[in-house]
């Protein structure tokens, strides 16, 4: 087995010793019919060699079961650096838990990402399966299977986002959801489709770099406004084009409609300020922009399978 693999296998991580390195950041999640994440960065070791691989985990047990999931695991070379104006001079840096982050720093990150069949259930269409992803995340297979991911371009632009970004507090959370939906997506892709192969884009805007630049603007804004709801229309003139492209554009860059994305985004932040920050529904539903809490708690029923009291901290 290559060493990258058994970093990103629990059994065998004592094997190569990664207790030994210099654990610098780690980040975690754990909210019952989510993603749930554990990411740890280590000071990569002089003279220690590791290839950057990737790998999926299909757990099936049985048909509807709700032990049934589908883990993303992942060892890549990254760097630690600070790109903040005031950091102590460069000492015992907070954004990056370097002692001193004023050069950067080779490291090695492990992350692990598990989507569970509570989670994955929500994107199944009644329509029947067109793809071989398709059929992973509906738990088609029957039968528990380990694949190797080609590490494409997009996915390690997004395993080094998700350390080394400028957001903190909410922001990090809603950051931090909608890069893993999208390194799922990708991954899907690399696996069972074109992967970094030349894309034709059905719309004829995003062939020019200006025009796919114009729809990841939008998402940006979108996340910026979880708890506070942006029409199509406004969202449009913001990215300075038409509704018509901005719709078809998204939706053909991100496998998603901008409504299905957005209320994704939205209820998997209730989840994280109800569990994890032990907001009551009322605030939640107000921080999120809901006129009543009945609407809230009907949309977030409609994607989590859940009510809201369900994950409140007893």
């Amino acid at each position: 087995m290559p060493k990258s693999l058994a970093i990103i296998s629990e059994s065998v991580r004592r094997d190569l010793m990664v207790d030994e390195l210099q654990l610098i950041a780690s980040k975690e999640k754990q909210i019952p019919n989510s993603v749930n994440y554990e990411m740890r960065r280590y000071v990569k070791q002089p003279g220690w060699q590791t290839d950057d691989i990737g790998m999926m985990v299909y757990t099936y047990v049985s048909a509807n079961n709700d032990d049934n999931a589908l883990e993303l695991k992942f060892c890549i070379a990254g760097k630690a650096y600070c790109d903040e104006d005031e950091c102590d001079d460069g000492v015992n840096c907070k954004k990056t838990g370097l002692t001193d982050c004023r050069e950067e720093v080779e490291t090695m990150d492990v992350y692990s990402f598990n989507f569970t069949y509570g989670y994955l259930k929500q994107f199944v269409s009644a329509k029947a399966t067109v793809s071989e992803a398709e059929r992973y995340l509906n738990f088609d297979h029957t039968q528990t299977e380990n694949h190797i991911i080609p590490l494409c371009n997009k996915n390690r632009i997004i395993l080094s986002s998700l350390f080394n970004h400028k957001y903190s507090g909410a922001m990090e959370n809603i950051y931090t959801n909608s890069q893993i939906q999208f390194l799922l997506i990708y991954s899907m892709d690399c696996l069972f489709g074109e992967g970094d192969r030349d894309k034709v884009y059905q719309c004829k805007f995003l062939e020019d770099e200006r025009g796919r630049d114009t729809i990841i603007k939008a998402r940006e804004i979108l996340l910026q406004h979880i708890g506070d709801p942006i029409t199509i229309k406004d969202l449009a003139k913001k990215v300075a084009t038409n509704e018509c492209y901005l719709k078809k554009g998204f939706k053909e860059m991100f496998g998603t409609t901008i409504f299905d994305f957005y209320q994704s985004q939205r209820m998997e932040h209730a989840k994280y300020l109800l569990y994890d920050k032990g907001l009551s529904v009322t605030d939640v539903s107000s921080l999120l922009g809901y006129s009543s809490i009945s609407h809230f708690s009907t949309a977030f029923k409609k994607h989590t399978g859940l009510k809201p009291c369900d994950l409140l901290v007893r």
